[in-house]
């Protein structure tokens, strides 16, 4: 490996170039999530800001879940549709995503959770949970930004693998952001099992880290994707910011 001293300093520090794909992606992947970390996104800080009586009103609580919710319906439903991710051994490592998010045990799913914590703080919600379907149907419930953001997913995780790998790395902060500004007003949502049982398994992080070394996977076999993989996390990621 070639090395080079930045700045004149004694520290020497790998080129970008001279790294193997998968760890190129991961930086890469990681630098785009640093860059648009949700825990200091303005929504959050004015959140936890609001009067109680204001926070707690059943319709915003509602508004909050219709927009968050569709966000989430978006890029777990876009995951069925991945790109490169066809051989026995992807798939079924592909599966044991699909099972953690919508294989819980008696039925239950990360959907049905999300939206049972918001009514048991008394959200009146706007949707019933069903009634999140295709992209394309849902936008007609949305505001335009969150409609874009829903109909970008689409788009982009059946493209290539980036948009997947940045949204699996930046879900553990978003679920924290959003769970740390409620509980100002609802200390118990962070017992919810939405929130607790992903917490506690570290379920987002160790989709993450599957995220980027199945990718990594296959842009050793196929790095002439790697550059539509990096351009899509990004947008992606300016998308969250949404």
């Amino acid at each position: 490996m070639t090395y080079v001293a930045p700045g004149g300093h004694d520290a020497l520090q790998p080129t970008r170039e001279n790294m193997d794909v998968g760890e190129s992606l991961t930086a890469t992947i990681m630098a785009i999530a640093e860059e648009h970390d949700p825990s200091g996104h303005v929504f959050f800080r004015r959140l936890q800001l609001l009067p109680s009586s204001v926070a707690r009103d059943p319709e915003l609580l509602g508004q909050i879940h219709l927009i968050y919710q569709a966000a989430m319906h978006a890029t777990r439903a876009a995951v069925y549709m991945m790109p490169h991710l066809d051989s026995p051994a992807l798939r079924k490592r592909k599966l044991t995503i699909f099972v953690d998010d919508d294989g819980l045990p008696g039925g239950d799913t990360h959907h049905y959770q999300l939206t049972r914590a918001f009514k048991n703080i008394g959200a009146k919600c706007v949707l019933d949970d069903e009634a999140f379907g295709s992209a394309e149907e849902l936008v007609r419930h949305l505001d335009p930004d969150t409609g874009r953001f829903a109909l970008l997913a689409a788009k982009l995780y059946a493209r290539s693998l980036g948009p997947w790998c940045v949204v699996e790395v930046m879900s553990d902060a978003w679920m924290r952001a959003l769970a740390d500004a409620l509980a100002v007003h609802f200390p118990g949502i962070i017992d919810e099992p939405y929130f607790a049982d992903c917490f506690s398994q570290g379920v987002e992080e160790r989709h993450a880290a599957e995220a980027l070394e199945v990718t990594g996977m296959v842009l050793r076999r196929r790095p002439e994707l790697y550059g539509e993989t990096i351009a899509d996390a990004k947008q992606m990621a300016e998308a969250l910011d949404g």
